[in-house]
């Protein structure tokens, strides 16, 4: 398995099959613009402007199961990241990354990376998967975790 099995739609609304990235190193987030971790969407633009022409993609899965803190249709959710933080990495539509409706795409990082304490469960928004060039999950991190602290983890698989 990995992660070029999976599709997802667009935050422009087109289905979009995962194999478009393949043989690129894949930072996977579940993101939210009202979320006091929201100001690590900079830290994010960061590792794809620094390290996207030498083969790391951000992928941004906006998430509103976390305290109602992705309120925002599609076109909302595109002007605030670029309003607001100048995103050019690709966004995704909103998605669910726990219970019966998550994503199949976060089934398979939660299984490739558990989190603290062997949990499968997401906690909450700004939870990032490192994915390799093969699609294969390599590490996640917390919400607390600032997108700078995996550069050199994302150094390791460039």
């Amino acid at each position: 398995m990995s992660l070029y099995q999976f599709s997802a739609m667009t935050l422009d609304g087109d289905e979009l099959s995962l194999e478009a990235y393949k043989g690129r190193a894949l930072l996977v987030v579940n993101v939210a613009s009202r979320c006091g971790f929201t100001p690590q969407y900079a830290g994010l633009e960061t590792l794809w402007t620094q390290y996207g022409s030498r083969g790391l993609t951000v992928l941004g899965f906006p998430c509103d199961q976390f305290g109602h803190q992705e309120p925002g249709n599609a076109e909302e959710i595109q002007s605030f990241c670029t309003s607001q933080f100048g995103i050019t990495f690709p966004l995704f539509a909103k998605i669910e990354v726990n219970g019966p409706h998550a994503h199949p795409l976060f089934n398979y990082l939660k299984t490739g990376a558990r989190g603290f304490l062997g949990s499968a469960a997401i906690k909450w928004n700004f939870t990032k998967f490192l994915v390799n060039r093969n699609g294969q999950v390599v590490r996640r991190y917390g919400s607390i975790e600032a997108p700078e602290k995996i550069a050199q983890d994302i150094e390791a698989l460039l």
